[in-house]
């Protein structure tokens, strides 16, 4: 695990990372046969890193069904941020059309790990086996350690991603602050007002009547 901890640092990627946290999955899990990270936003799930198909066909059964651990999971928030399903064979009452179509594909047990919660969007790492049952406490113990790390990458990609629109949409506003200031001979602060009350009185964001305005030249 050390030696693994060391070697994500390496990594020149979030992408990288993330693939070597669950290529890593089944050399430190116990039990563990294939592993990803799902990510939901708006209701679209995504899938990163998967060891194999498997995974991200099962991601898509839990959106195409609307119901599953992940999606329970976070509903649930920081109360439940580890979910399990120990035994496919079993009678689950909380998940019943996700179970069958997980245990026809050849999954007998299956352990989750919620890595964030943000409105409606989340992402969750998931760890399956073909074996009912597969997942000791000592595999839980090796899994939080792949989920904290996990969990680092995306909230650093999440962050990267963030500061990257913001600059973004601080440039746009400022070319259309620049635009109507030599149309309308306008101050800087005048020109920021004006997209402002447009802004509010449209119940459109500052940066997509900014983004509006660069295209068009002008108010739209």
């Amino acid at each position: 695990m050390a030696s693994m901890a060391r070697d994500l640092l390496a990594q020149p990627s979030v992408d990288a990372t993330l693939e070597r946290i669950t290529g890593s999955a089944r050399d430190l899990v116990a039990g563990c046969d294939a592993a990803g990270i799902l990510l939901v936003s708006g209701g679209e799930v995504e899938t990163l890193a998967p060891t194999e198909q498997l995974v991200t066909d099962l991601d898509g059964v839990q959106q195409r069904l609307g119901q599953g651990p992940c999606f329970d999971a976070a509903r649930h928030g920081v109360r439940e941020r580890v979910f399990r399903i120990a035994d496919f064979t079993a009678e689950e009452s909380r998940w019943p059309a996700f179970v069958p179509e997980v245990l026809e594909r050849g999954v007998g047990s299956m352990m989750g790990f919620l890595l964030f919660t943000d409105d409606e969007d989340f992402g969750a790492l998931n760890f399956y086996s073909r074996r009912p049952g597969a997942f000791t406490p000592t595999s839980e113990d090796s899994a939080v350690m792949l989920a904290s790390h996990a969990a680092v990458a995306l909230s650093s990609a999440r962050t990267h991603e963030q500061m990257e629109q913001a600059v973004s949409s601080r440039h746009t506003i400022g070319v259309a602050m620049g635009l109507l200031m030599g149309q309308m001979g306008l101050t800087q602060e005048q020109a920021f007002d004006v997209l402002r009350r447009y802004s509010q009185e449209s119940n459109v964001k500052l940066r997509e009547v900014a983004r509006q305005v660069c295209e068009k030249g002008g108010l739209p």
